[in-house]
Parts: structure tokens; C-alpha cells; sequence
């Protein structure tokens, strides 16, 4: 076996055995294997034992070195409820750059992110002003206390990171901010403080990982993604920020959703609607929540039970005030249509989601959206076998994701092309299947 393929081998068994979803890589092996991480924490060796058939830790060369933790930093779920301890994935330096670095490639161009910061911070508005850099860069000095003002700055910094990821077309563009914002914030994690600075430490930096999380996604790379949702969700715990902690983990559940992996994703949605309900009733996490388990609700065929908790979620409608804070949590209602046609779309009911989706079109919306509105029209031409609506929609979602380079529109788009095979006798779909081979797949750019 490879180094990959043996890494995707205990990966495949923790998630089989603990449904614990990991991402160890071939780099990672290659750190046990040269005796740079010695120790992994119990469930990873006896993954390892299983896969390569080793009755003892020692056979393969796994040893206790003296004060050392548990070296592999996979992320995983962690339950409402389940307290944090020594013994797990983040015992110790829980939230550190390395661990976030050490998941893949996804930050080798660390000098690169440096560099551009200068032009991308000048390049995006700054909500409210203009921030403090000196306070910012200068609360990284281990013999200074954070105080309100730099936790101020932080905030602000993580508002204007959030409004370029949703303004930007490619949202690969704010990757080197957010890296520079997150290793600031972990830096200041491994230092003593308060327990109400600790408390909104973790906070701010839970909404940086949702973000880093955001960013990954899009480019298609789920196992970080995840990784990156799941410490989003142990600083929110922290935290004790239970709409952001909500928020965490419906963002790794639409992962089993989009991954198409929809009993996964169904109870962990579950378990953010009850967060949400601990949370500000005011604001619309739960019917965020209720959104996304009809999608995947969708996906296991139950329309009544997709139909009612759409429903659910239009009851965001009756909120009063600003239901959302523009970063983090932006759910106001206002895709609740797209969502519906999707999941029409998703239980083959063509003639419930056209008269949706068209709607939706006619609508000034992001790029992104358009690209993924129009690629379930297409879908919609498929389930009626209509070769024109087929070409029509799939050749403007293609545009769409040309321009943009979003993974989100993407991937759909390979789901469209699955469903090609049946009409490749037509020259105009045959055109428009070798359009979607020529187009570059994303990779993980952050």
C-alpha cells in the first residue's frame, strides 16, 4: 500500500468503527513512518494496527516519548455535552496554526499569504473604519495581556473577512487574510488569560475557523473544511456560544449532505436545531438548521418530512429585528426558495421544482447562486428528458463557473454531467459533456 492509500484506509476505519471523520494524508504517514509523530492517540493506532495487521503498538514502532501528547490533530465531532479533556484530538495546545497546517497542503504558501496582505486588506471595505494593525499585530507579544480594544479589533477584522468572502466572486481571494488572522488568534490561545478574555477569544476564533471552513469548501476540500468546522465547534463550546456552536455544526453536516451522505448528516442536524433552541431565539440559527435537515431529509426520499421542515424554516419570516449578523450566521430567509427547488430537484419532482427554480432566476443573485440554480434547471431537463433545457441551463452554468471558479458550482456540475450518459448521442450534449471535461477542477488553495 501507498502512504495515501494506507491513510485512507484508517480513515475509512475510524469513520466505519467511531463515525469519526478524519483527514490523515500521505504526509502524515510519512511523519509516523520517519518517527516525527510517535505517539497517536488510541483510536488512530489501533486504526493503524487493523489496516496493517499488527497484533502491538511497538511492531509499528509506536512509542510513548516522556511529556509528549498525542501528536495527530484529525478533527472530529465532539457531541453537545461531552466535555473536553486531556485524552483528546485537542488536549493540551488544542487550537494551534500547526494543528490547522498539518492536515494537508492546504497553507505551503505561507510566504505567499504574507505578501499579498497588504494588497488584498487595501482592496477590501472596511466596515465601521479603519483597524488598529499596530494593537493587532503587537497582541501576539507573550508579555502583553489582550484588553477590550484589541478584542474590539479582532471582531472587526473577522466582519470585514466575512463581507469580502461573500462579496468576492472567487472566494479563494480572502484565503491569505484569513490565514493571517487565524495565526494571530492561536497564538494568543496558547497564553493565560482571564476566563471572560479566554471566553471571547474563543469566540472570535470560532468565527474565523466557520470562515477558514467557508473558504476550503468552496474549493472542493471537504476533509479540511470539516477539520476546521469541527475546532470551530470546541472553541464555540468554550465559548459557551450556543448559536455558534449550532452554526458549526450545521456547516459539517451539509458536508455529509453535499458528500450525498445524508443519514450522517440528518442526526447532527438534529443536534444543532437543539443548540439553536439553547441559543438567542431571536436570531434564525434554527431555521437554518431545519433548511439544511430538509436537504438531507430530501436526499433519504421523505418528501412530508422535507415539505415540514421547510415549513419550519419559513417560520423565519416571522422573526422581528435583524435575524442575522452578516458573517457567521447570514440565514434571513431569502434562499429559502432555491432551497426548496433543490430539494425537489434532489426527490426527482421536476414539476414542483421549475416553477421554483425560474423564480429564483429572475432574481438579482451572487454568481455562485445563479451558477447553482441553473445547474439544477438543468438537472430539471434531465428528469424530463428535455436535450434543450439540458443544453440551455448546463452551457450557462458552465459560464458561471468559469467566471467565478467556485468548487460549490462545480461539483454540481459533475453531478450534472453523470447524468449526461443517457443523452450523449445528441451532438449539442456531447459539445456541452466536453465543455464540462476541459473545465479545471478546484484544488485546495488556501
Amino acid at each position: 500500500m501507498s502512504r495515501q492509500e494506507v491513510a485512507e484506509a484508517v480513515n475509512a476505519y475510524l469513520w466505519a468503527t467511531y463515525g469519526t471523520r478524519t483527514s490523515l494524508d500521505a504526509n502524515h504517514v510519512g511523519k509516523l513512518e520517519r518517527g516525527e509523530h510517535r505517539w497517536p492517540k488510541p483510536a488512530t493506532r489501533e486504526a493503524f494496527r487493523a489496516v496493517l495487521k499488527a497484533s502491538r503498538d511497538a511492531d509499528l514502532g509506536f512509542y510513548i516519548a516522556r511529556g509528549q501528547r498525542h501528536d495527530d490533530h484529525v478533527g472530529h465531532w465532539l457531541p453537545p455535552g461531552q466535555p473536553l479533556t486531556a485524552g483528546d484530538d485537542h488536549g493540551g495546545e488544542w487550537l494551534t496554526g500547526r494543528q490547522i497546517t498539518e492536515t494537508s497542503d492546504m497553507n505551503r504558501r505561507e510566504l505567499l499569504r504574507l505578501l499579498s496582505l497588504t494588497g488584498a486588506l487595501l482592496a477590501a471595505p472596511v466596515p465601521g473604519g479603519h483597524l488598529d494593525w499596530a494593537r493587532i499585530e503587537s497582541s501576539i507579544d507573550g508579555h502583553k495581556r489582550l484588553d477590550p480594544a484589541t478584542l474590539d479589533e479582532y471582531e472587526s477584522l473577522n466582519l470585514q473577512l466575512w463581507a469580502s468572502f461573500v462579496a468576492a466572486e472567487s472566494k479563494k481571494a480572502v484565503s491569505p487574510l484569513v490565514n493571517r488572522q487565524l495565526t494571530t488568534l492561536t497564538a494568543n490561545l496558547r497564553r493565560s488569560h482571564t476566563q471572560p478574555v479566554h471566553r471571547r477569544l474563543c469566540g472570535i476564533t470560532a468565527e474565523l475557523l466557520q470562515l477558514a471552513g467557508e473558504v476550503a469548501f468552496d474549493a472542493n476540500a471537504y476533509s479540511e473544511a470539516a477539520h476546521c468546522y469541527a475546532l470551530a465547534a470546541a472553541a464555540a463550546r468554550e465559548a459557551a456560544a450556543y448559536d455558534l456552536w449550532a452554526c458549526a455544526m450545521i456547516r459539517h453536516a451539509f458536508i455529509s449532505v453535499y458528500e450525498r451522505d445524508f443519514g450522517s448528516a440528518a442526526p447532527m442536524l438534529e443536534a444543532a436545531a437543539g443548540l439553536a433552541r439553547k441559543g438567542n431565539s431571536a436570531l434564525s440559527t434554527r431555521h437554518w438548521a431545519h433548511t439544511v435537515r430538509a436537504q438531507a431529509l430530501a436526499g433519504l426520499g421523505d418528501l412530508d418530512g422535507c415539505r415540514r421542515a421547510l415549513d419550519q424554516a419559513e417560520e423565519v419570516n416571522c422573526l422581528t429585528g435583524r435575524v442575522h449578523n452578516g458573517g457567521w450566521l447570514r440565514f434571513d430567509g431569502s434562499r429559502l426558495a432555491e432551497e426548496r427547488g433543490t430539494c425537489y430537484v434532489e426527490l426527482g419532482r421536476p414539476d414542483l421544482a421549475e416553477p421554483v427554480l425560474s423564480g429564483v432566476l429572475s432574481q438579482g443573485i451572487s454568481v455562485r447562486r445563479r451558477g447553482t440554480v441553473l445547474t439544477d434547471l438543468a438537472l430539471v431537463g434531465v428528469q424530463r428528458g428535455d436535450i434543450h433545457q439540458i443544453v440551455l441551463y448546463g452551457s450557462a452554468a458552465l459560464d458561471t463557473a468559469r467566471q467565478s471558479g467556485s468548487g460549490v458550482v462545480g461539483t454540481k456540475l459533475d453531478r450534472l454531467q453523470h447524468h449526461l450518459r443517457p443523452f450523449l448521442a445528441d451532438t449539442h450534449v456531447q459539445h456541452l459533456n466536453s465543455q464540462l471535461n476541459a473545465l479545471p477542477r478546484a484544488k485546495v488553495l488556501m
